[in-house]
């Protein structure tokens, strides 16, 4: 079996860091995004799989841990590993280093979808035939998604519609949008002060072009919740649990 690991070196620009030379979540999200697609063409099961398959891949859920979360870095090294698949979802890992120093671990789940039924597809019935991925076998190091509770109360809440700029090849709002809309309603103080230190997302539902979303948020201390909903269906599109660190 192939090991099916990507590293890319990242050196970042200006428009991708804060005002106060933190690297924004959304850009992380969109590089770990950017090179997973690429690790997944090279070895047999991105664009040009999708387009033969009428297929399209899906983010379900992200789990990341920060040692440290990139504040005043300008270089970061980002690699990803496809360590496998169960009947429904394809497991990915994330690390990033800085220097010789890991200072992030992250690991996802994905499901395939059949663009003319819209239902799920069997994993194993599409990437049987792959010599390069193989069904996931549990290990020891593997990070541990955490459960993230329903709302007790809404601290603060925004509503933001979906732009053009917004949307993805596929037609649908792109993941690091989300976390953009909810980390948006948390106050500059706390954004400019806090970093993160661990951060789970589950994503539900897609939205549209032109769509509104609510974004509401649960502040306790150094833990935030957060859910994003359809401001007109009120269905629940993602989920965020995020733990903050004060920065030095």
């Amino acid at each position: 079996m192939t090991d099916m690991i990507s590293t890319e070196k990242f050196k970042l620009r200006y428009s991708e860091i804060d005002c106060s030379h933190t690297l924004k979540p959304q850009v992380l999200l969109n590089f770990m995004q950017d090179l997973a697609s690429d690790n997944a063409e090279k070895f047999g099961f991105g664009y040009t799989f999708n387009i033969k398959n009428n297929v399209a891949w899906f983010l379900l859920k992200y789990h990341i841990e920060f040692a440290d979360y990139p504040e005043k870095i300008y270089d970061i090294t980002l690699s990803t590993h496809a360590k496998g698949y169960n009947k429904l979802f394809a497991l990915r890992d994330f690390k990033i280093e800085h220097g010789n120093k890991t200072i992030a671990r992250a690991t996802s789940s994905w499901g395939l979808i059949d663009l003319n039924t819209k239902s799920m597809v069997s994993i194993a019935s599409k990437l049987s035939d792959n010599p390069n991925i193989k069904p996931w076998a549990k290990r020891a190091d593997d990070l541990q998604y955490r459960k993230i509770m329903p709302l007790e109360r809404i601290d603060r809440q925004k509503n933001f519609e979906a732009r053009f700029d917004d949307l993805d090849v596929n037609q649908h709002v792109n993941n690091s949008n989300y976390i953009k809309w909810a980390f948006e309603v948390l106050n500059f103080d706390f954004r400019k002060t806090h970093k993160l230190k661990t951060l789970d997302m589950v994503f539900k539902k897609e939205l549209k072009y032109a769509q509104s979303v609510t974004s509401q948020a649960q502040v306790n201390e150094n833990t935030t919740i957060h859910v994003l909903k359809n401001a007109d269906t009120q269905e629940e599109l993602c989920c965020i649990l995020a733990d903050w660190v004060k920065k030095k």
